[in-house]
């Protein structure tokens, strides 16, 4: 009986399938594009999308939060759970968490597309509540490591859900703009977490109020989603043709749901949601671009910025600088490299020059430049800037400069670092891979590519002080300024540009015929 009832609802969901795609089978010629850039019709307006996309940013911000909540409060944390001194107990306490991540990531392609991206983010923002208030009333160093151990799960969902979310709502003209509303949101919460903890070392038990207060956004986030659109892709591909162009309608306006529908039968016609297989993406046609996402991100993490978000207190104190003045500076400088990643290379000039006049509408100017630009191009120019950066840091602890040069060119070196990572290696990654797996795999090869991403990370955070120790901070920064130019020639020979295209005509320039 069941198994009747089962096949009946695989034909009803063909049936639905094959009557979208017929009903909106059309000429290429004709056809107005998901991103509105028929000539008739105009773009559609950005003001539809955009408040959703500023609600999948929560989950980006509560991201940044946790990654730097531990920054300012290791100190005094472990003062009151008894491992201060412990470096291996202080590393436990960032790669538990990155851990989890690890395994929230392998587990987010699933859950996105078996129950939707909304319901995703819902999901992810529970273990978040959970892992902050465990780690808020830790009594040892086990409960916060445990605590530490959900939030990660929480982390790893997270990320590639926001990343497929505002890939498949936005329109093509401004996706690269909305993917960066993602970066400034995970800056912001890298810069709460600062600005919470700072009175940590003054105030007994202060840490304790830094991850309480994670836990507001995590609840909005999960209350919000509720009436928050879906992702008209999942719909579709779960035969739901009627609801993803409800959903079109919200987010691009009526005008466009005609070709919006098109783009996606183009696209998906033939596919089936449910039968993505693993095998597909390590030996089949997909191969290629899940080596390309899963090896950018590796780059990406090996070059060290995991390092300077988690550990930059530890090394501002060892260089003898105040880590809350170095600490602002670090977030300072993050949020900057966000802002100018979108702008072109005059606008950045001119920034540079005039940054003391640099007003809102700059801002705003800025942050609709990045599809001009291109993602490749600002690839390579924020490796090539970290590498130089990094390379700038190693000289510092080298016997070329003593007295107080050693302290300018390490602080200064870092403070390069994080400007040209959020410039283009930090927020461009997860957009650029968003985009360029096929609707079909996106979910599974993103939580892949994001599987890679946090396994290098929790080895950066678990071994970073250790190896600082062994190795010094000379031959360290010259490792992590080696794979920034490892990134740069892999991203030449290997990365596609994506601005301005829609996701249908990407995937079908990357996938070989079948």
């Amino acid at each position: 009986m069941r198994g009747r009832h089962v096949d009946s609802y695989s034909m009803y969901k063909r049936g639905t399938r094959d009557h979208v795609i017929n009903t909106y089978d059309y000429d290429k010629e004709q056809v107005r594009l998901l991103s509105g850039v028929g000539k008739d019709i105009g773009n559609p307006s950005w003001k539809r999308s955009f408040p959703y996309i500023l609600l999948a940013a929560l989950s980006s911000f509560l991201f940044g939060y946790h990654l730097g909540v531990v920054n300012e409060t290791l100190e005094s944390m472990s003062h009151d759970l008894g491992f201060h001194g412990d470096t291996m107990a202080e590393g436990l306490v960032v790669s538990t968490c990155l851990g989890g991540a690890f395994v929230g990531s392998l587990f987010s392609g699933s859950i996105a597309d078996g129950v939707g991206r909304r319901r995703a983010f819902q999901l992810c923002a529970l273990p978040l509540i959970i892992g902050s208030s465990m780690s808020a009333t830790a009594k040892n160093l086990w409960d916060m490591l445990l605590g530490r151990l959900f939030v990660g799960t929480g982390m790893g969902i997270g990320p590639p859900v926001a990343a497929l979310y505002v890939a498949e709502v936005s329109p093509a003209y401004v996706r690269g703009t909305y993917g960066s509303c993602s970066q400034l949101a995970t800056c912001l919460g890298l810069m709460g977490a600062l600005f919470i903890g700072f009175p940590a070392k003054q105030i007994e038990g202060w840490w304790r109020m830094c991850f309480w207060a994670s836990v507001a956004p995590a609840a909005l986030l999960t209350l919000f989603m509720e009436f928050s659109v879906e992702s008209p892709h999942w719909l579709f591909k779960r035969g739901r043709g009627a609801d993803a162009e409800a959903e079109f309608e919200k987010l691009l306006g009526g005008p466009y749901v005609k070709g919006a529908m098109a783009e996606l039968s183009k696209s998906q016609r033939g596919d089936e949601a449910d039968t993505v297989k693993l095998s597909e993406l390590f030996y089949g046609r997909h191969r290629k671009v899940v080596f390309m996402g899963s090896s950018l991100f590796a780059l990406q993490q090996l070059s060290g910025i995991n390092a300077v978000f988690y550990f930059s207190s530890t090394v501002f104190k060892s260089a003898g600088v105040p880590s809350e003045s170095a600490n602002i500076c670090v977030g300072i400088a993050n949020l900057l490299g966000i802002i100018l990643h979108q702008v072109s290379t005059l606008c950045i000039l001119e920034c540079f020059f005039n940054c003391a006049v640099y007003t809102s509408s700059g801002s705003l100017f800025a942050l609709v430049s990045m599809d001009k630009l291109g993602r490749k191009a600002l690839l390579i120019a924020s490796f090539s800037g970290m590498a130089v950066a990094m390379t700038i840091q190693a000289t510092s602890a080298s016997s070329l400069v003593s007295g107080s040069s050693v302290i300018y060119l390490s602080v200064g070196g870092m403070l390069l670092f994080v400007l040209t990572f959020a410039m283009g290696a930090g927020p461009v990654p997860g957009l650029l891979l968003s985009e360029m797996f096929p609707s079909r795999v996106r979910a599974k090869a993103m939580s892949i590519c994001m599987a890679v991403h946090w396994m290098i990370n929790s080895l950066v955070g678990l071994l970073f002080l250790r190896l600082l120790e062994l190795l010094g901070p000379l031959v360290l920064n010259t490792i992590f300024a080696t794979f920034c130019l490892l990134a740069v020639i892999f991203v030449k020979k290997n990365v596609l540009e994506t601005k301005g295209k829609s996701l249908q005509d990407i995937e079908i320039a990357l996938l070989p015929p079948v």
